[in-house]
């Protein structure tokens, strides 16, 4: 087995150590194309569901205070949410254009009669004449004593906050592969005839089924994602990525997962061929492993396995009664005290004394100590593969286009944490636009309880009266100060010394006398945004350089890792290859849209191990520390059976073959194994046996047998 094993593993070593590394593009630039496709695809489901939230809920708070006109619904709503291309509120009876805002909607994608339907108020895709798809968006406004109203609000399948970085492109694609969508660079015929074909590739490949799409055991994006290569000019190649909608999480749906929608993005990027390696190495390592392990197999050959045939032959050969010739003795170790032993218990069947002198046993190296020596030759191959050979250093090359991918994910993740922020103010302002002088405070826990239910964010949510007062709470109790009214910024952050950071929105209610709708939101909401394969490890990081957030074990507050100070005191969007003990891309994106998270002056820093990255060098280190440590295993594996099943058992053997030649007639010998050595053990029991029914001598004579010679 051990020779099987090391003949494999030469095999093993010649063909991937000795292989050239030939690849045009490395394998961690297409896949960090399937990582930004898969944020493109998170970015635009969480706009398209937190557009359909944000008009029901509006609109279900607008149903639940008293009727307004249609310009005072469409106004309130532009106030709070800038988000909409347009809206409108129409009459349902008759189908009058009450107010509009906006981009004109297209009202004609809606049948008025089948809104009494399971899917009358299902948001739809409409592609206007231009070529150009929205997303409609219906909701009910409904009060007694009135006709109903459709609020309707147009959206665009955009991508909030997505930063492309240099040369991309990136597009919605639907089932049939037509992109409905795009953006970036497509300043260029074959830019855009690439980044159809990628369409209607990645079309066809997001039809898969989740499970069936991935490796078995493989985790991370939830949908269908995956990287795609097209076609190359001159010294650059075109690569992309593509990933389907799917809900935050297994087994959900919402309504931008069921659209049946994949983003797929391409970029062109460097395409030069670079060998790292020689076949000579591979070729040279698979020799040293073939000498090494035959000159191991041979020791054990020699010493271990043919000495012990010849002991089971030789004690075969006793028991049978072929006494005549004399036993064949080892040279040394164990098999040759077994073999000095069975030659004195030939000469007792014969008839010699017990305590007769046997053969001289030489010296020399035991069974264990073979053992040991061929463990060293096997370690003279593996550990330097393992420790040693091929090992990337500092100046290992990282593909810019890696360096700026890092860079443009946490630009689009630092923007994705802000838009969360933002969106959970503006729930609060619209909650406060409704909260008059004359809303009891059990109306305001309804409205309260609501909110919270439609959105996770929150922790706590609670009216705060101008004198300090809580006048009405939902959720967990609030972290506020007794007597303290409301604060005067947007959002603030506050908890230092606990465990958890205490991030605190406030919207003033206009209505109320300076009271406010205060929410505290969880800072699990703001950890799970940051949530991303390939990226290692993010943190949000505020301006004193303190640690708020992180997708990872985190302390809170405390200060930034030092190897991230430069970039993050330069206060701007970076990324950067750090050299030293560690090799590590790093990117900084501080906050740099509106919106009242803007005040907060967060920034989100990420950061990951070049030896994580699927690049050349770090490959074939891999490669090799792998070649290493199956040679390790083999030896191990091997070796160690030997010593459990072989050695062990032939150093007992040794033991009880001397005691048995020493005179030793009692004890019944027993075989461990079914193999050489148990049979050598079965046949010193015979031997024992037969020694047994001999005549003893006494005082160098025989003994008489009872009754006779007697008179």
């Amino acid at each position: 087995m051990l020779s099987v094993l090391l003949l494999s593993l030469a095999g093993i070593t010649a063909l991937t150590l000795g292989k050239p590394d030939n690849a045009l593009v490395p394998r961690a630039v297409l896949t960090s194309q399937q990582y930004v496709a898969e944020d493109g695809a998170i970015a635009l489901r969480a706009s398209l569901d937190e557009s359909v939230t944000d008009l029901t809920g509006t609109a279900t708070l607008f149903n639940e205070g008293k009727p307004v006109s249609a310009d005072t619904v469409l106004d309130k709503v532009g106030e709070v949410y800038q988000k909409w291309r347009g809206t409108a509120v129409i009459e349902i009876k008759s189908g009058k254009m009450l107010a509009a805002r906006g981009e004109n909607v297209p009202l004609t994608a809606i049948d008025l009669s089948k809104l009494s339907r399971s899917d009358g108020l299902a948001p739809r895709m409409v592609r206007l004449e231009n070529g150009q798809t929205r997303l409609i968006i219906p909701a009910l406004l409904s009060w007694k004593g009135r006709p109903q109203q459709l609020l309707v609000a147009s959206s665009t399948l955009g991508f909030p906050g997505v930063d492309l970085g240099p040369g991309r492109a990136i597009g919605v694609v639907d089932s049939t592969g037509r992109l409905l969508s795009s953006h970036g660079a497509l300043d260029s015929e074959r830019a855009r005839k690439q980044l159809d074909s990628f369409a209607k590739t990645a079309a066809r490949k997001g039809r898969q089924h989740p499970i069936k799409a991935k490796e078995p055991g493989a985790g991370g994006y939830t949908g269908v994602s995956g990287h795609l290569t097209g076609g190359a000019a001159e010294d650059v190649r075109a690569v992309g990525g593509y990933a389907t909608l799917t809900p935050p999480q297994p087994g959900e749906s919402t309504t931008a997962s069921s659209l049946g929608l994949t983003v797929v993005t391409g970029v062109d990027v460097s395409a030069k061929v670079s060998q790292i390696t020689r076949p000579a190495f591979g070729v040279a390592a698979a020799g040293a492993l073939l000498f090494i392990g035959g000159l191991a197999v041979m020791v054990l050959l020699g010493t271990v396995q043919r000495p012990l045939i010849r002991l089971f032959l030789e004690s075969r050969r006793l028991t049978r009664g072929d006494l005549a010739r004399p036993v064949s003795v080892p040279r040394a170790g164990e098999a040759a005290r077994v073999g000095a032993a069975l030659e004195r218990l030939r000469r007792q069947l014969q008839g010699e004394p017990a305590d007769a002198p046997g053969p001289a046993v030489r010296k020399g190296l035991g069974a264990r100590a073979l053992l040991a020596v061929c463990a060293v030759l096997l370690l003279v191959w593996s550990v330097p593969l393992m420790l040693v050979l091929n090992r990337a250093d500092s100046s290992v090359k990282v593909p810019a286009q890696i360096v700026h991918d890092q860079k443009s994910r946490t630009v689009t993740l630092s923007d994705r944490v802000r838009r969360a922020l933002n969106e959970g103010h503006a729930d609060l302002s619209a909650v406060a636009a409704l909260i008059g002088d004359r809303t009891t405070p059990e109306d305001m826990k309804k409205v309260l309880e609501r909110t919270m239910e439609d959105h996770d964010r929150y922790q706590s949510m609670y009216v705060l009266g101008a004198d300090g007062e809580i006048l009405a709470r939902a959720g967990d109790g609030p972290h506020h100060e007794d007597g303290k009214g409301p604060s005067k910024r947007a959002i603030e952050v506050t908890g230092e010394g606990g465990k958890k950071p205490v991030v605190t929105a406030t919207a003033q209610a206009p209505g109320r006398g300076g009271a406010a709708v205060v929410g505290e939101f969880r800072i699990e909401f703001v950890n799970a945004l940051l949530g991303r394969q390939g990226m290692g490890e993010v943190r949000v990081v505020d301006a004193k350089g303190r640690v708020i957030g992180g997708d990872s074990g985190y302390i809170a507050f405390e200060k930034a890792p030092s190897h991230m100070s430069s970039l993050l005191a330069a206060k701007q969007a970076n990324a950067t290859v750090q050299r030293g003990g560690t090799v590590r891309v790093a990117a900084v994106a501080p906050f740099s849209g509106g919106g009242a998270a803007k005040s907060l002056q967060w920034s989100l820093a990420s950061w990951q191990p070049a030896s994580g990255l699927a690049i050349p060098e770090y490959s074939l280190q891999n490669r090799t520390v792998l070649a290493g440590l199956l040679g390790l295993t083999a030896a191990a594996a091997c070796l160690g059976w030997l010593h459990i099943v072989v050695v062990r058992p032939l150093r007992a053997l040794a033991g009880q073959a001397e005691a048995l030649a020493a005179g030793d007639r009692k004890t019944v010998l027993f075989p461990r194994h079914h193999d050489e050595v148990g049979a050598v053990v079965r046949s010193l029991e015979l031997i024992r046996q037969q020694l047994q029914g001999q005549p003893r001598k006494r005082d160098g004579g025989s003994r008489t047998p009872a009754g006779v010679g007697r008179n």
